[in-house]
């Protein structure tokens, strides 16, 4: 639940609420523009799907470093769009809605630790928990940067321009309280899953030691197929 709540709602709320806004108000874009961003993140997170889909199947042990890695991600193209003076230019606003896109298909990883860690007769159930989370997330970070626009518009801080760049600058920024929130709670579940990982003899190697180990293991097994002088 915590994962598709941390790396879901992002995109969703640029997608569905505050996006538009923001682009044609607050960045000064064109409506086409705007069309052709939204069918970028469509198109972004259709060609993300497949490749997360094959690191899940192949690195199951690390599923939960993938979802803090895009959370981070979220956070920093966030971040370089909304500290940066001025306008955004183009190139920055369309590697923003690629990161969000990432988010999407990403959040499915969610599903994955449901049927993981649930016997065949609680799936559904926990399915629906896992996908309550990122909407509650969205809801959530919707109304909030709602709120935060109406407080700056009514003390006069927005200086009668509603969806201002300046304004949109502090009403986007809950959205970093939800990705903390978020992955605290993912290390806080993580740290209580490896815990019981454990006592059953599964033990998870640091990241590291595991990059090393595939290092290795790709080496001598270039090493094998590689032929030989007689």
């Amino acid at each position: 639940m915590w994962s598709h709540f941390t790396i879901q709602f992002s995109g969703t709320v640029f997608a569905m609420t505050w996006g538009y806004p923001f682009l044609i108000s607050g960045q000064g874009l064109d409506a086409g523009t705007v069309a052709a961003l939204m069918a970028l993140y469509v198109a972004a997170a259709m060609a993300v799907g497949p490749f997360i889909g094959r690191f899940v199947s192949r690195h199951p042990l690390r599923r939960s470093t993938m979802v803090l890695l895009i959370a981070g991600g979220t956070a920093a193209a966030w971040a370089a769009v909304l500290l940066l003076p001025g306008r955004a230019p183009l190139w920055l606003l369309a590697g923003l809605v690629v990161v969000l896109a990432i988010g999407g298909p990403g959040s499915m990883i969610g599903f994955d630790f449901a049927r993981t860690f649930n016997p065949a007769h609680r799936i559904g159930t926990a399915t629906g928990i896992v996908n309550v989370g990122g909407f509650i997330a969205a809801l959530v970070s919707i109304f909030l940067i709602g709120l935060v626009l109406d407080v700056l518009y009514a003390s006069g801080f927005s200086q009668g321009v509603l969806y201002g760049l300046e304004p949109f600058r502090l009403a986007l920024s809950v959205q970093f309280l939800l990705l903390a929130f978020g992955a605290a709670a993912i290390l806080i579940s993580r740290r209580k899953v490896r815990r019981q990982m454990a006592e059953q003899g599964i033990v998870v190697p640091p990241l590291r030691s595991a990059l090393a180990r595939q290092r290795r293991e790709s080496l001598a097994r270039r090493r094998q197929t590689t032929p030989t002088d007689d």
